[in-house]
């Protein structure tokens, strides 16, 4: 059965007569006809009763006129939420971080503008750790993810947002305060205030120091980086951050570069993508996130 069959019929049930219906949906009488008797075979019923004046609905047509009518309805409600979801007149907007972002990246901001440009779409947030925040993506549950990321995951695409190296973060009157040059052996014995498993930066300096061939000892494990810049600045340890968190909270806190090698922070947004070249999010609302996030000139293009 086609949806142009359907059509057809209510047309020809509200004229009652073949010549004006064919007339009103723009084909010739001997297809309209054609259309009506493939229905009828298709159903195993007949649905109109034919003269050569008029056109009546059998009982059978008259409950099926309802019920094609009802068909329509739906199917131009369907079209209708689809060109409004498309339009950014209705539809949702999922979008997950982790907590204490940098300060280059004010996500608030951002959902801001595109509330204020687009504000029949519902705009939700939420934090998480970042593989869980990978896995909601994965399972469709978020349109976005922004978080930081060691090693891309094989069936989310990420885009990197930002690329900044870490530093030490200390005290201001630790003795490694203000130098460039930290050897990653001056680190072995230091007490270091990082986050807990899995959370913020931990994954890639645990990495770091595995490389580095280097034990270290954690006195404190935290899931938020205030708490974090807290203990460093009463002197209760040491952290790596990245460069741009650790300079907007001088002169509360000491830090020193470390000579090498770089260990590199990378912020990416993670979303399903198409199958272009370059793979954007499938869905309308979070494609023109995507491109405000571009427009911030935070992320290449």
């Amino acid at each position: 059965m086609e949806l142009r069959q359907l059509q057809h019929f209510v047309v020809l049930a509200e004229e009652q007569h073949f010549t004006r219906a064919a007339r009103r949906v723009n084909i010739v009488q001997s297809a309209l006809s054609t259309s009506i008797r493939q229905l009828e075979a298709e159903l195993d019923a007949q649905l109109v009763v034919r003269n050569t004046r008029q056109v009546r609905l059998t009982t059978v047509g008259k409950i099926f006129l309802n019920k094609a009518k009802a068909a329509l309805e739906a199917i131009n409600d369907a079209r209708e939420t689809v060109a409004a979801i498309q339009g950014l007149k209705h539809g949702t907007l999922s979008i997950g971080t982790v907590q204490s972002l940098p300060a280059f990246l004010d996500l608030p901001s951002l959902i801001e503008q595109f509330h204020v440009r687009h504000p029949d779409v519902e705009v939700r947030l939420c934090q998480g750790s970042a593989s869980a925040l990978l896995e909601k993506v994965r399972s469709g549950k978020l349109d976005l993810a922004v978080l930081p990321l060691s090693e891309p995951p094989a069936d989310v695409h990420t885009t990197m947002i930002a690329c900044d190296a870490l530093v030490l973060a200390c005290a201001p009157n630790h003795p490694l305060t203000g130098r460039t040059d930290v050897p990653w052996s001056a680190l072995r014995g230091q007490p270091f205030v990082d986050f807990e498993q899995d959370w913020g930066t931990r994954k890639l300096i645990d990495r770091g120091f595995l490389e580095a061939g280097i034990d270290r000892h954690i006195a404190f494990e935290v899931s938020d980086l205030d708490t974090l810049v807290e203990l460093v600045r009463r002197g209760l340890g040491v952290a790596l951050l990245p460069e741009a968190a650790a300079r907007t909270r001088l002169p509360a806190i000491g830090m020193a570069e470390l000579a090498g090698p770089e260990l590199c922070w990378e912020l990416v947004v993670a979303y399903v993508g198409d199958h272009s070249e370059e793979p954007m999010p499938v869905d309308h609302a979070p494609r023109v996130f995507f491109e405000l996030l571009r427009n911030t000139n935070m992320m290449p293009t």
